[in-house]
């Protein structure tokens, strides 16, 4: 008989950060095709993904997602010509924030998903998931462990 430990099985906390034009739609598509990607995604649609500030990446970051995915359009089929572009300056910029706090770079991703790329939106987070499980939970998050406090807003990654 197996040992049971009193360890719960560690379930990470994704946020997705989505282009309305593109991976939003492919997020979209994945549930009309019953594709089935893990439930503890949040998605939040975004105009644009050259809109994603690396300021929210780290906000969701210290509100205790585990890890964060950005999702756009690629960059000859972005609605706005320049924002794929100058979300992939953005994230050059965010993993080396990410590094210089501590986190590992492996919880925060970028991709370029288009709308018709529903497979490969339901893969992605499949492969961002596993990658995180094998991580563990945030370091920020057991930081406000051993505290025993949470922030009020982090309640909105709870829903």
């Amino acid at each position: 008989m197996p040992k049971k430990t009193n360890k719960p099985d560690f379930e990470p906390r994704i946020v997705v950060f989505a282009c309305n034009w593109c991976s939003y739609p492919a997020a979209d598509s994945a549930g009309i095709n019953r594709m089935q990607y893990p439930p503890n995604v949040r998605i939040i649609r975004t105009m644009c993904m050259g809109r994603v500030n690396p300021s929210h990446v780290l906000k969701a970051l210290e509100l205790g997602a585990d890890g964060v995915l950005v999702s756009g359009c690629h960059f000859a089929d972005c609605h706005y010509s320049f924002g794929a572009r100058k979300a992939a300056e953005q994230y050059k910029r965010l993993e080396a924030v990410v590094r210089i706090l501590g986190f590992e770079k492996e919880r925060i991703r970028q991709e370029f998903i288009s709308a018709a790329e529903f497979p490969k939106f339901v893969k992605v987070v499949k492969q961002m998931v596993d990658q995180v499980k094998k991580l563990g939970p945030s370091p920020v998050k057991k930081q406000i462990e051993k505290i025993g406090t949470f922030s009020k807003t982090e309640t909105a990654l709870e829903a």
